[in-house]
């Protein structure tokens, strides 16, 4: 999704985003968002939809509430948004790990100073698929200087059922994607 307001990459509109992307998932059973990263002028997300309905549905009220909440945190009116999203069906776990790879490290294609870091404005410190942590999520190890991390000892959000946002509810999300193996911290991405 490409906004027309930069940037939302910053401390002070990066918590507005999360929330209404927290917001997003409670209040649909039909659609989950499983992975994000926020960029300075757009978002990756990496949803699950029960039906083509549900995913026009669910991104039309996420736009409208993201929007909403930006413009008012930055005395704004007008379109936030530039244009409708973009949408890709992932269908083999090779797909769904490479996507994973793209948006929890498209940071570095925006940023290449910061590469040796794990992007605090996305979901990547409550993954627990990067092959250097060996299946722990990095809000769970301490920090080094090696791996700067942010948060630390901050556990995801949970719905009102103690449930991780984050957590995905297909196969194919959840697990089957490690059949084409873990994210590296510094891969780069490349186009899906």
């Amino acid at each position: 999704m490409r906004s027309r307001f930069r940037s939302l990459r910053t401390q002070f509109v990066f918590p507005t985003l999360r929330k209404a992307l927290a917001e997003a998932t409670r209040t649909r059973t039909d659609f989950r968002i499983t992975q994000f990263s926020v960029q300075g002028d757009h978002l990756h997300l990496l949803v699950e939809a029960g039906s083509k309905q549900a995913l026009s549905r669910g991104m039309q009220g996420l736009a409208i509430r993201i929007a909403r909440r930006v413009n008012r945190l930055v005395s704004r009116t007008g379109k936030l948004w530039a244009d409708r999203f973009f949408s890709r069906a992932l269908s083999t776990p090779r797909a769904v790990r490479n996507a994973l790879a793209y948006v929890l490290n498209n940071f570095r294609k925006h940023r290449a100073s910061e590469a040796a870091r794990i992007d605090p404005y996305s979901s990547a410190p409550y993954f627990d698929g990067f092959h250097e942590l060996q299946g722990k999520a990095p809000w769970a190890i301490s920090r080094s200087r090696h791996l700067p991390l942010t948060p630390h000892g901050v556990p995801p959000p949970v719905t009102d059922d103690e449930i991780p946002l984050l957590a995905a509810r297909t196969w194919l999300a959840r697990s089957g994607w490690r059949k084409a193996g873990l994210v590296v911290l510094r891969e780069r991405p490349v186009v899906i």
